[in-house]
């Protein structure tokens, strides 16, 4: 039974969501400010949680910080944020915090329960990523397709499961062009039309964790008016 912690202020939106979820089968525990959130993940019972969705727009601390101070806890807990409305600043934003996904409120539980079900898949390497075995090692990038590792010169870089199915969906085919609609069926599972800042806001972390200049990339690089690639070199 999958173990979620739901992060929303408003009671009725909160007891709401969490019948929903765990008639689903999950687990839950809950909180109403970000503060009593990251109690909860420094508790006994924070390594049980195995996914995080959070509203943005809490009292005292805010929902961007509490995602930042959740990415700084750790770089895999996948988080699902919540935002009162499609404005491009609050999603760009929260995505850049360490979001892996969002949904504008109010949602409804189908699709809430398939964002969570896709993140959580995100989490789990799939088998076809666990036998691929090959090494890939580029200007000081190693890509450890087996044991799921990157390092960069020789020291760990710590890529979020989006993240890293980004990097590994490139990198498996060197030179190829990825349309962000292609990378948002195979990295987020999203088989109906998606939003294309979940892959701009993806490619903009990687590149500030793998590249020397982040302006002037090497590995992720950007096709105009097609998509990205893992450049050869």
């Amino acid at each position: 039974m999958p173990h979620v912690l739901l992060i929303e202020d408003d009671a009725s939106v909160r007891d709401g969501m969490e019948l929903v979820l765990r008639r689903h089968g999950y687990d839950v525990a809950t909180a109403a400010t970000g503060e009593e959130a990251l109690a909860l993940l420094d508790g006994p019972d924070g390594g049980r949680v195995e996914l995080a969705v959070l509203d943005l727009m809490l009292p005292g601390m805010d929902g961007f910080e509490v995602c930042r101070r959740i990415r700084a806890r750790s770089a895999v807990l996948p988080v699902v944020m919540l935002t009162a409305r499609g404005d491009d600043r609050d999603v760009v934003d929260g995505l850049e915090a360490g979001a892996d996904d969002y949904v504008v409120k109010p949602v409804t539980a189908p699709v809430l329960e398939a964002r969570i079900r896709a993140a959580l898949r995100r989490a789990e390497p799939s088998a076809q990523t666990r036998a691929q075995a090959a090494d890939a090692e580029r200007a000081g990038l190693v890509i450890d397709r087996s044991g799921l590792t990157v390092t960069k010169y020789g020291v760990p870089v710590a890529l979020p499961p989006t993240e890293l199915r980004l990097l590994l969906e490139l990198s498996a085919a060197p030179g190829r062009v990825f349309s962000r609609e292609q990378l948002l069926s195979s990295v987020w599972d999203h088989t109906f039309l998606g939003d294309s800042r979940l892959v701009d806001a993806a490619v903009g972390r990687l590149r500030s964790k793998l590249e020397d200049v982040p302006a002037k990339p090497r590995f992720v690089q950007t096709v105009r008016g097609f998509g990205y690639r893992f450049g050869p070199l």
